[in-house]
């Protein structure tokens, strides 16, 4: 664990900015509009949340260096390690399932772009070398392997109700018909059943993930 006040302070209020810049960009601020309805999606909703961890964490770095360079960074170690699984889905859940799909569509998505690479990439990645470099080992409770989940559950049930109820988030490329659901792996409309599939696949996996994280925390990383 690196314990330099000055060095954490400059990563962590450069992360905060370039977060709040990928933000920004992807709502089409930059270009002159606002795409609020885009805050819908779960890529945004954990990207802000890393922004208002990342700016937690640069006010409370900036206190901590007026007692000294030296000393512990690691502060909310456990609200960072949840926040941090979190936007990481978005990483693995964007590039393993969603990426390749985009390569084979003819829609007007270009993947290669600032916003896109800051929301689905670069944060998620600022994220989690903030919580290997600075955080305390050995702070996770086997509660926090659950409380990871949490978000992703309550988001997805409520997109799901959402869009039972007839919410539509945007309009098919291929067929022109309105789209309820935000991801394609439980569109509910498009692949009925096998949404479940997906969906108890991807609970799986966070449960393997978290207990990983777990394990890695108590037995492996060191002060």
């Amino acid at each position: 664990m690196i314990k330099n006040r000055r060095f954490a302070l400059i990563f962590r209020a450069a992360s905060l900015l370039f977060a709040i810049a990928g933000v920004l960009s992807m709502m089409g601020v930059f270009q002159g509009s606002f795409q609020f309805e885009i805050l819908a999606y779960y890529t945004m909703q954990s990207n802000i949340f890393a922004i208002v961890l990342f700016g937690m964490l640069t006010i409370r770095t900036a206190a901590g260096l007026r007692e000294g360079e030296k000393g512990n960074v690691g502060y909310y170690a456990r609200c960072e390690m949840i926040c941090t699984f979190d936007i990481m889905l978005t990483f693995v859940v964007f590039w393993a399932i969603l990426a390749p799909t985009i390569f084979t569509m003819n829609g007007e998505y270009e993947l290669w772009t600032f916003d896109n690479l800051a929301v689905h990439g670069i944060t998620p990645l600022l994220c989690l070398t903030d919580y290997i470099l600075f955080t305390q080992a050995r702070h996770l409770k086997y509660r926090d392997v659950y409380y990871v989940t949490i978000f992703p559950l309550i988001y997805l049930v409520a997109t799901s109700v959402a869009g039972l109820l007839g919410y539509v988030y945007t309009t098919s490329p291929v067929d022109g018909k309105p789209v309820r659901f935000p991801y394609f792996f439980y569109d509910y409309d498009r692949i009925g059943a096998m949404s479940f599939v997906y969906i108890g696949a991807l609970i799986i996996i966070f449960m393997i993930v978290a207990h990983g994280l777990y394990l890695v925390d108590k037995k492996i990383r060191k002060e």
